[in-house]
């Protein structure tokens, strides 16, 4: 490791605690605290992905994930929001040059995202007119900017999906995220009415996901040009790491002196069941972190040489970032299942471990069944059948 991350990588862990002890908080507030915020800024987290020439770390997509999942381990909301704004400030490095200056102006930068193409921009005289609504748009809260996807109406009729970077005061924030779940990630939903958005804000959905977007300078074999959908799923899968093990951390912490009520063991951690518990929770962890090492070289050896993964790479990354993300689920399941009833408490940090690695383990891009599927197809010589890739 360089200098850099092992000074971020420290600076990270010191905050860890106080990340967990705001839990309850961010929670109640449905929204981080600005602490968090602040800790992370002067950490320097936010210029993990910013590209050096403006001030950033340029971190490689192996490092970001270790500091990814530090901070999940400390709170999953906000180890969840570190990757929605990291990833989605590497996408911003897609458009030109032009509109990166304005974005990374300030070298540390939060951007936020929604893939679903909810916005319609019709083309105006330097631009397009936007308007368009976009629920669970993590981090919105707290971001600088929002990548928000539309489709574009041409005038001949046919239509475009596109992908806008627009400043977040440009949108409206509806407060309508009320969960049981990651409930401090803020998710709300975001409305735009008529937003003037510059021609070179835009880029083309297609372009962006394979990286042939246009007018910037940071092309080629730079060692950061990775596939759009694996970079942002390799983030994604260092949360569940992150919690999972924040999980593991918190069970053990509390088996000293603890016994099982109704039974002669006064000491849960004598207990054979129990040794099997933690030995087979750690196993799945450590299982899924590994399997991590697999799609992180694939994405990294594919950026030196300048290329994009191919398609069975992509369908491997696909399936196997999900089945680390069930792994990690399981592995928290079963922990929070050997806990006494006491574990239910909402002051008890596991609990909220476990609804939040429940509820954010539904979200689209992690689904095991359609990411094996897609995996599955590609294994057996069959057309994947997305391009979602």
């Amino acid at each position: 490791m360089n200098d850099e991350l092992i000074s971020l990588l420290d600076a990270v862990r010191d905050i860890v605690p106080t990340l967990r002890k705001n839990g309850v908080e961010a929670e109640d507030r449905r929204w981080i605290p600005e602490e968090n915020i602040e800790l992370l800024e002067s950490a320097g987290v936010f210029r993990m992905a910013v590209p050096r020439r403006f001030g950033g770390l340029e971190l490689g997509v192996a490092d970001q994930s270790k500091v990814i999942a530090e901070i999940s381990r400390g709170c999953p909301s906000t180890g969840w929001l570190t990757m929605v704004w990291v990833t989605s400030a590497w996408a911003t490095g897609l458009y030109s040059d032009r509109a990166q200056e304005e974005v990374f102006a300030d070298g540390s930068v939060r951007v936020s995202i929604v893939f679903a193409p909810n916005g319609t921009l019709v083309p105006v005289e330097g631009g397009y007119t936007l308007n368009g609504t976009w629920k669970f748009n993590s981090g919105c809260r707290g971001a600088h900017w929002n990548l928000v996807a539309g489709m574009v109406q041409r005038p001949d009729g046919s239509a475009e999906e596109v992908i806008a970077v627009v400043p977040m005061d440009r949108l409206t924030v509806v407060d309508d995220w009320d969960v049981s779940a990651a409930a401090g990630t803020g998710s709300a939903t975001t409305v735009a009415k008529d937003v003037f958005v510059p021609a070179h804000h835009v880029v083309s959905y297609e372009e962006a996901m394979i990286g042939t977007t246009a007018n910037r300078s940071n092309t080629g074999a730079t060692g950061r040009n990775y596939g759009l959908l694996g970079y942002i799923l390799a983030d994604v899968a260092s949360v569940f790491i992150g919690i999972a093990r924040g999980a593991y951390e918190l069970f053990v912490e509390r088996l000293p002196g603890r016994g099982i009520t109704y039974t002669n063991w006064t000491e849960q951690g004598l207990y054979p069941l129990t040794q099997v518990q933690v030995a087979t929770a750690a196993n799945k962890i450590d299982a899924a972190e590994a399997l991590s090492t697999r799609w992180l070289d694939v994405l990294q050896k594919r950026a030196d040489a300048g290329e994009q993964p191919t398609d069975e790479e992509k369908a491997a990354i696909r399936g196997q970032t999900a089945f680390a993300v069930e792994l990690c689920r399981e592995a928290v399941a079963l922990l929070f299942r050997a806990s006494s009833g006491s574990v239910i408490q909402r002051n008890v940090d596991l609990q909220r471990f476990h609804r939040d690695i429940e509820g954010l383990s539904l979200h689209a891009l992690v689904q095991l069944n359609a990411n094996l599927e897609v995996q599955g197809r590609v294994l057996l010589g069959l057309d994947p059948e997305t391009d979602f890739l």
